[in-house]
């Protein structure tokens, strides 16, 4: 399998490679630690090593991201004496003024000095592809808790506002400088706006209060020359046509197995936007035989593939110890070599 360069890339995001003989291009690798495997961890390095790579990833250094620089942080986290990571909360109460305004005033400096990872080197004509997690619902939660989060758009609308202008101020400065720091060609964040049942929030929500927001950063990347690829578990198809107006590049990973039906999903915007499919790795990775994985390829590729490109592949999320070293073999092995129907040469 050749290698891919930037502006095949490119033509894949953007819908202009028919004709032009790009295989799909695979990720795998960015959402796969070798350390997940054990006594077999060097020779799943070795293996991914050699595997096809059709981006040079880097991760920036997010606030709360070095213990050593305690100043670089969203703040002080407040014990509430629940357990999960969704209730732990560092802005308690909109009301109180003046821990507000304290938490406004110590807001990350966007100018951090380590924002770009120093043994950052870009293989040349490659696809960079800078990456944090956390953008709207999920900063809002993280500084909230989730509880706090969800009722926070009907009862501190105002709030929710002022936090998300901020968020957006901060994050177009990373942008910039992911772009002339590191040659960044896309910006890669998370946000889960979904449960595997349906959104976190109706459509009006996501309208008044998260799609402006959007807009203004997928804006911004565009005007760097960049690309905006979300990641969003679960069901968000409530919120494609939306996110396909203002303008977003790539969405990542349609859950086909827990929480969206891949087949209506390729027919219904398939031609307007990039699916960064992500394999199912709840069920096919860790508990599926080599065939199966290799039949779950096979039905990503017919489904999704188109001519003019849009599509690529990669891992749904991250890898746990329960990835199996034969599945990822054979998930590489088929995706290297199986070519769906309405790709294959006349």
């Amino acid at each position: 399998m050749k290698d891919i360069t930037r502006e095949e890339l490119c033509a894949v995001i953007e819908g202009r490679a028919e004709g032009m003989d790009i295989p799909i291009p695979l990720m795998y690798d960015i959402w796969t630690s070798p350390t997940v495997f054990g006594e077999r961890e060097e020779e799943m390095r070795e293996f991914l090593q050699q595997m096809p790579r059709a981006v040079e990833f880097v991760h920036a250094m997010m606030p709360d991201s070095r213990p050593d620089e305690p100043e670089y942080t969203w703040g002080k986290r407040i014990d509430t004496g629940e357990k999960g990571i969704d209730s732990a909360v560092i802005i308690e109460d909109w009301e109180d003024e003046e821990a507000v305004e304290r938490f406004y005033a110590n807001f990350p400096d966007p100018e951090y000095p380590r924002l770009i990872p120093e043994d950052f080197s870009p293989k040349p004509g490659k696809y960079v592809l800078g990456n944090w997690w956390y953008t709207l619902f999920e900063r809002h939660w993280s500084l909230r808790g989730m509880e706090n989060a969800l009722t926070d758009y009907y009862l501190y609308p105002e709030q929710v506002h002022r936090l998300f202008a901020r968020l957006v101020e901060y994050y177009s400065r990373l942008f910039e400088r992911l772009h002339e720091e590191a040659g960044c060609d896309g910006i890669f964040i998370s946000d889960d706006i979904g449960t595997q049942t349906g959104p976190f929030f109706s459509v009006e929500v996501f309208r008044e209060f998260f799609k402006p927001y959007y807009k203004q950063l997928i804006d911004k990347a565009h005007s760097l020359g960049m690309h905006y690829w979300l990641h969003s578990c679960g069901d968000i198809e409530a919120f494609l046509e939306d996110f396909i107006e203002i303008g977003l590049d790539v969405v990542h990973p349609i859950q086909r197995h827990t929480a969206m039906d891949a087949k209506p999903i390729a027919e219904t915007y398939g031609s307007r936007i990039c699916i960064f499919a992500g394999f199912d790795v709840q069920q096919t990775i860790p508990f599926g035989t080599p065939e199966e994985v290799r039949a779950e390829v096979r039905y990503l590729m017919d489904t999704y593939a188109r001519p003019e490109g849009r599509f690529m592949l990669t891992m749904g999320n991250g890898s746990t110890p329960d990835w199996k070293p034969e599945a990822i073999k054979a998930l590489y092995d088929e995706s290297m070599h199986y070519v769906p129907a309405q790709l294959r040469k006349k």
